[in-house]
């Protein structure tokens, strides 16, 4: 058996799997976030421990875990952790959806123009250097006592076996790291006030970094077990759901959506705000953009618009709309600002060409096709990278429905294959990375399965060039609309 821990934002979720891969057993302990200020997002690493500790009590009380060979360990993102000499945290933890630090990535890509060249991406105040600096610049007595700077899973990392350890796929989200050669850049920490001696050991991750601490083994019925260097948590979602190889691509919609595809080489456009990080296996990297609002712009209007349901949604307006209507609005997504391709945290949602003749269920098909031109312009701007894929595998709970598949398909123009049970969560992905550790020789394949294919939904080619004119038009609103942002 195998253990795979995910730390998400809004708790812990651990699970447990058998020698096949199928997920066993399962807990989850949930956690708060704090906002103190306007744009500000924290959280108490010691929350995150204690979550830790409640879902492996859990697991433990209801199986016996002794036959656990590894722990896998996955986690959200770019999260500054701060500890001392004294491995004491030092303050609250920054969050990866915190915005304070905005003038801060300014002065790092000033201060270093190379940024963007080394790391593959725009330095964004979501990510963890930026972070740092501010603390440097606004809590000095603070950022002197620094002695580590973990990210989330990496602390629970700490607590468990005592070592300071991080995997590739989550550090490439520092902006601390030179992303092609897959280590950290001195350069950058410098501009941070920082050096290497600050940050933790990295590993590939599917390789074992410590082992179980012997009180937390007797606590919970285990054998000093490895524990695995894992991933961020969309890599360890990647891995989840089998996408591992070049031509691989998934999208994931959820309140987010999230078009992530797996290459050979380092490949990077950072001007597009498409992220480019190694993935969570040797020799593997990743390009991904990110819509910030997704699946939840379906569900804003339903909440607003009197459906019950975005189910209510979609059956209302397959009874009573047209693709091409002319009484269709366009919507701009944006209800939380937008990341690929525009990086603008400014963005504002919108519907524009409202006539006498629209009605609520064509408002539903605007919002529904507003959303699938933006995640098309997320999926080309991965592509002008040079990634080439064969089909893109469709996961996530916002895509229950089939009308919505196959119009993903036909505005993309890129056939979509909708996959049983992909929507499992990075906290699998952790336990396959920590089998992976344990069976080095086994193909990579085996031990991550793509999930059973449910159905594949191709482009239709007169709808796919009516929508290739939409979005011409789709991002031409963008434009003349920014400024007012």
């Amino acid at each position: 058996m195998f253990i795979g821990i995910d730390l998400g934002t809004s708790g812990v979720k651990t699970i447990i799997t058998d020698a096949t891969g199928a997920v066993v057993a399962s807990a989850k302990a949930p956690l708060d976030v704090s906002i103190p200020r306007p744009l500000w997002s924290e959280q108490n690493p010691e929350d995150w421990w204690q979550a830790t500790l409640k879902s492996l009590d859990e697991l433990a009380s209801t199986h016996n875990l002794g036959s656990v060979q590894a722990i896998g360990l996955a986690g959200q993102m770019h999260g500054a952790t701060l500890l001392d000499k004294q491995h004491k945290v030092l303050r609250p933890a920054i969050l990866w959806n915190d915005g304070r630090s905005e003038s801060q990535c300014q002065q790092i890509e000033a201060q270093v123009p190379n940024a963007r060249e080394v790391t593959g991406n725009l330095v964004m105040p979501g990510f963890t250097a930026p972070k740092l600096l501010w603390v440097k610049q606004n809590e000095p007595d603070v950022f002197a006592r620094v002695d580590k700077v973990l990210l989330p899973k990496d602390y629970l990392r700490f607590r468990l076996c005592g070592e300071f350890a991080s995997d590739m796929s989550d550090s490439a989200g520092t902006a601390w790291l030179n992303t092609a050669e897959r280590n950290w850049n001195a350069p950058l920490l410098d501009a941070c006030g920082l050096s290497i001696s600050h940050m933790p050991k990295l590993y590939e991750g599917n390789e074992v970094t410590g082992y179980l601490s012997a009180d937390l083994a007797n606590r919970w019925g285990l054998k000093q077990v490895p524990i695995v260097a894992g991933a961020g948590d969309n890599a360890a979602g990647a891995i989840g759901c089998g996408i591992v190889n070049p031509g691989q691509a998934m999208l994931s919609l959820g309140t987010s959506g999230v078009y992530f595809a797996v290459t050979r080489e380092f490949k990077a456009d950072p001007e597009t705000a498409v992220h480019s990080f190694c993935h969570a296996l040797p020799n593997r990297w990743h390009l991904m953009s990110v819509m910030l609002s997704a699946a939840s712009c379906l569900q804003w209007y339903a909440d607003n618009s009197g459906y019950r349901d975005v189910g209510e949604l979609f059956a209302d307006l397959e009874a009573n709309t047209r693709f091409d209507d002319p009484a269709i609005p366009l919507f701009m997504p944006y209800l939380t600002g937008e990341r690929t391709p525009h990086n603008n945290p400014n963005a504002k949602a919108g519907f524009v060409g409202i006539t006498a003749a629209t009605t609520r269920a064509h408002m539903a098909q605007a919002v529904v096709q507003g959303v699938s031109m933006a995640l098309a312009d997320g999926i080309d701007a991965v592509h002008q990278c040079g990634v080439e894929v064969d089909g893109i595998s469709l996961i996530g709970g916002g895509v229950k429905s089939t009308y919505w598949r196959q119009l993903l398909a036909d505005v993309s123009g890129i056939p979509m294959n909708y996959r049983r049970g992909g929507d499992v969560g990075p906290a699998l992905g952790a336990a396959r990375l920590a089998q992976a550790a344990m069976y080095p020789k086994e193909s990579i394949s085996n031990i991550c399965p793509v999930p059973e294919l449910e159905q594949s939904y191709t482009p239709n080619s007169d709808i796919n060039e009516f929508f290739l004119q939409k979005r011409q038009k789709f991002r031409e609103l963008y434009y003349a609309i920014e400024p007012q942002f």
